[in-house]
């Protein structure tokens, strides 16, 4: 085999020529441009739905708040998002022996907590969300790093007990750490919750409501709350934005649900921590903005960018934003906005997740465009443009090393030790094993055991065609255990049963038998009559006779006939 000549100086001329064209590219674009690039998701990307979370430890970011409860392949329902070369891989991760059970949660509030001393170790925590059992946590979780390495990284999970004013189980709110006077707080406010039970009807069961506008202080060193109630705070709100700036928070935006409104609002909280009870102060500031479930990820130490959301309940919120902290001031300017592609403008909804670092990962439903789907689109939003070109750069000059790694080897200098394990030993190029990536084929199929199921001979639910029949269901077809065995799910529409039967009986702790098995049913309600024996006393072996009294004048004439 002939050996292939390599220019050397020709690929580093090559290779410097596109350095020189990036950093003049970067010269005259704008200063505040972002760039939008689509990644290819393998087969598990499915878990990424809407209400997830990311959480960037030291650069490397993953995934929680998979849909449905973790199976075994992954029992921990936490992965690392692996994006290379345009790909997006999900492997698995895993807990220390003295963690506490972490569950799936959904809309959870989350925040960083930073170490003492150690401005790059961080901890994150997480308050509320939604469970798979559609159930609202009320609990707090303290999520960190214990041992990380190439090939796997475990983490450390704690449940915080809290005491005092605790908040209600709540979803769709925020939860901020504030610093004064050398001490920390814990800010928790917003969120919707279930209606309590004293209020609930067979109509409004799984109904929701804005949390009262209460702010909640938590110290979080010895769990106490304490909740306070301020006037400018009058109505409730959910999915909305906050960021948080030494001793001040701002609240912006956000959907209430009482009036079905997104209101331009902006709320500056203000947290005063002296040696004897806080003090909380709450202002209201003009320049606010409509929107709600907007995604802000931090591209400076004051600069923000809010990104996504809505502006009313059928159009999308297109505009982008930079939010600029500094004390006691905040500026909101609008931004110029990627360059989004037809399948973003024209589709009816989005989500995404703040990757840190000023990244966003933007998703959007797939060809089907159902809420229910499984397939979706995945984009990478880079607003800090300097870290991307910085990211461009390091890839073209890898390139260029490789290139010219092809020369033939034997004239020049060998590596030395360091040097080989630097080059060729990055992190990132590691892949998990077998034994330790997630596969879908264990995830259960809806198709087969959820919703879109084949209930009856009869049935006609189909996932394309399927539209709601009852009030009460939102986007899946209401169903019922059917007590026949082991149990299992029908259609309630195909049963043939009335809203307000199926209301009753999902209330009522009764059994419940589908069509087919209603002879079972009958069985077991209108048992057979049984004709009962009658059972003769038995009698007893030695039974003593009763003695009779004898009268007054048996005795005396007894006495007279022995006389």
């Amino acid at each position: 085999m002939p050996l292939i000549q390599v220019d050397t100086r020709r690929v580093f001329k090559t290779s410097f020529f596109c350095v020189v064209c990036l950093r003049y590219h970067r010269m005259t674009q704008p200063a505040d441009a972002m760039s939008l690039q689509m990644v290819s998701a393998v087969s598990n990307s499915s878990l990424l739905q809407p209400g997830s979370s990311l959480l960037n430890f030291d650069g490397h970011v993953f995934f929680f708040g998979q849909k449905g409860w973790p199976k075994r392949s992954c029992p921990t329902g936490v992965f690392f998002l692996d994006i290379k070369q345009n790909e997006l891989k999900m492997k698995p991760a895993a807990f220390s022996r003295d963690s506490c059970y972490l569950p799936p949660l959904r809309y959870p509030a989350i925040c960083t907590l930073r170490s003492d001393g150690e401005s790059d170790k961080h901890q994150y925590i997480i308050h509320g969300g939604k469970t798979p059992n559609n159930d609202l946590s009320d609990k707090v979780y303290i999520m960190s790093v214990v041992n990380k390495t190439t090939k796997k990284t475990t983490f450390q999970c704690i449940e915080k007990d809290l005491g005092g004013d605790v908040p209600e189980a709540r979803y769709g709110h925020t939860i901020n750490v504030v610093h004064s006077r050398g001490k920390s707080m814990i800010v928790i406010f917003g969120g919707r919750s279930y209606i309590p039970l004293a209020q609930r009807t067979t109509e409004k069961w799984n109904s929701v409501v804005d949390c009262l506008p209460f702010v909640f202080l938590v110290d979080f060193e010895f769990g106490c709350c304490t909740s306070y109630i301020l006037p400018e705070l009058q109505d409730g709100l959910s999915f909305h934005v906050s960021v948080a700036r030494n001793d001040t928070i701002y609240i912006l935006g956000g959907h209430s649900l009482q009036n079905n409104t997104r209101p331009p609002s902006l709320y500056r909280l203000k947290v005063d921590l002296p040696l004897g009870s806080p003090a909380v102060t709450c202002s209201i500031l003009p320049g606010g903005i409509s929107v709600s479930s907007g995604i802000v990820t931090q591209t400076g130490d004051t600069e923000f960018v809010l990104v996504g959301g809505y502006q009313s309940d059928n159009q999308k919120r297109m505009i982008c934003n930079t939010i600029i902290l500094e004390d006691n001031k905040i500026e909101i300017v609008e931004r110029a906005s990627p360059d989004w592609t037809p399948d973003i403008k024209h589709c009816r909804m989005w989500f995404g997740y703040d990757m840190g670092k000023g990244s966003i990962l933007l998703g959007i439903p797939g060809a089907n465009k159902q809420l229910i789907s499984d397939a979706n689109f995945f984009y990478i939003l880079r607003c800090n443009r300097a870290e991307e070109d910085e990211d461009e750069e390091e890839e073209l000059t890898s390139q260029a090393c490789s290139q010219a790694s092809t020369e033939d080897q034997g004239d020049s200098t060998p590596f030395e030790d360091s040097e080989e394990f630097s080059f060729s030993a990055e992190a990132s190029s590691f892949d998990v094993d077998d034994i330790d990536t997630y596969n879908e084929d264990d995830e259960e199929d809806e198709s087969e055991t959820g919703y879109w199921i084949i209930c009856c001979a009869s049935c006609n639910i189909d996932i394309n065609t399927w539209v709601p029949f009852y009030s009460t269901e939102l986007n899946k077809p209401a169903m019922i255990l059917c007590s026949s065995g082991s149990g299992h799910w029908v259609h309630a529409q195909c049963m043939d049963l009335s809203e307000s039967m199926l209301l009753r009986l999902s209330e009522a702790n009764v059994k419940y038998f589908c069509n087919e098995h209603v002879d079972l049913n009958k069985g077991l309600q209108t048992p057979k009559k049984v004709v009962h024996l009658k059972k003769q006393p038995m009698k007893r072996l030695h039974k003593k006779k009763t003695m009779k009294l004898t009268t007054p004048v048996k005795k005396s004439f007894l006495r007279r006939l022995f006389e």
